[in-house]
């Protein structure tokens, strides 16, 4: 059961038009944009359809207009989900604002989703009849119900009465209306394609911008720790990131600062360095003179005694 899936996975790449077909066609609903089942009610009724009977549908809303009324929606989609044990996070203030993108991802999960527990079968579900508990059911079943009959009526042949005397057909040099119109209508929904491709690519930038500003934030509050603020490191990251025009001499000074704290650090540990090895040629030094006064030999030993003693040392005491 698909309840945590990547972003990765087949779902994510169904198309827009596969999901409305799978919408329509399981709901008995006539969507044309993904967004508009951004209330939630779509959502609740697609799990109803998934665990019949799990879903309170007396208590969903498909007249929701306001984003109250849509949160309540949720509200009952989450607690389905909890039921169900499913993890799935809904991000209700993004749907609710009616963004493609978001509705969409959304959708992919939900088809993923319920065809794996119903094997993208709902022989014996009746959404039309269920759906007349819900406040605002009975006009969605209405507009759905008059919209297929209108569709039904426009796809179905017209029959012309028969004539007594029947004309020669009269050909007319105009353009046909017919081909107008429907070349009008197909414009319409080609620039219709159009806009919602540009809504869809806008929020992904908008997507993208949001994620390095958080990058760029947390960088930022890093910096003004007071425990590194002071670093000269920290000074050429900040000297980057408040620069107000895209300057690439910018990184080239921030880089002669680090340069400049290196070279005023060299002097210390070279004076560091050197004692530590004046220190180390004392301590060979004496170690050499403890090795040579372990081979002398106890007459060599005296004889030294003797010479100290005769010379006037005052380090022999009578």
């Amino acid at each position: 059961m698909a309840t945590n899936i990547g972003m990765m996975d087949s779902a994510y790449f169904v198309g827009r038009s596969e999901i409305l077909s799978w919408i329509n066609s399981t709901l008995h609903l006539n969507l044309s944009k993904v967004e508009e089942a951004c209330s939630g009610a779509v959502h609740c009724q697609l799990m109803d359809a998934a665990h019949p009977g799990t879903v309170p549908m007396h208590k969903v809303n498909f007249d929701a207009k306001n984003e109250y009324d849509m949160i309540q929606n949720y509200k009952v989609l989450q607690d389905v989900f909890n039921k169900l044990k499913i993890t799935k996070h809904i991000e209700v203030s993004k749907l609710v604002k009616g963004r493609p993108l978001d509705n969409l991802e959304f959708m992919q999960w939900m088809k993923r989703y319920c065809d794996s527990v119903s094997g993208a079968g709902h022989q014996n579900y009746n959404p039309t009849e269920r759906r007349e508990a819900c406040k605002g059911g009975k006009d969605t079943n209405k507009k759905s119900t008059q919209t297929q009959s209108t569709r039904g009526s426009t796809n179905a042949p017209k029959t012309h009465p028969s004539r007594r005397n029947d004309a020669p057909p009269v050909h007319s040099t105009g353009p046909p209306v017919k081909t107008a119109k429907s070349s009008s209508t197909t414009n319409v929904s080609v620039y219709d394609q159009q806009i919602t491709e540009l809504k869809l690519t806008m929020d992904s930038l908008e997507k993208e911008r949001d994620f390095y500003f958080a990058k760029l934030r947390d960088i930022e509050i890093l910096c003004q720790s007071p425990t590194i603020s002071n670093l000269p490191i920290i000074d050429a990251i900040r000297r980057i990131l408040y620069a107000a025009e895209e300057d690439p001499s910018i990184v080239e000074e921030a880089q002669a600062m680090l340069l400049n704290q290196e070279k005023q650090l060299n002097p210390i540990s070279e004076d560091v360095e050197e004692y530590k090895t004046q220190k180390r040629k004392s301590f060979i030094n004496l170690d050499v003179d403890v090795a040579a006064s372990a081979t002398l030999s106890p007459r060599q030993r005296v004889s030294d005694a003797s010479d100290v003693h005769c010379s006037g040392s005052p380090l022999m005491t009578y």
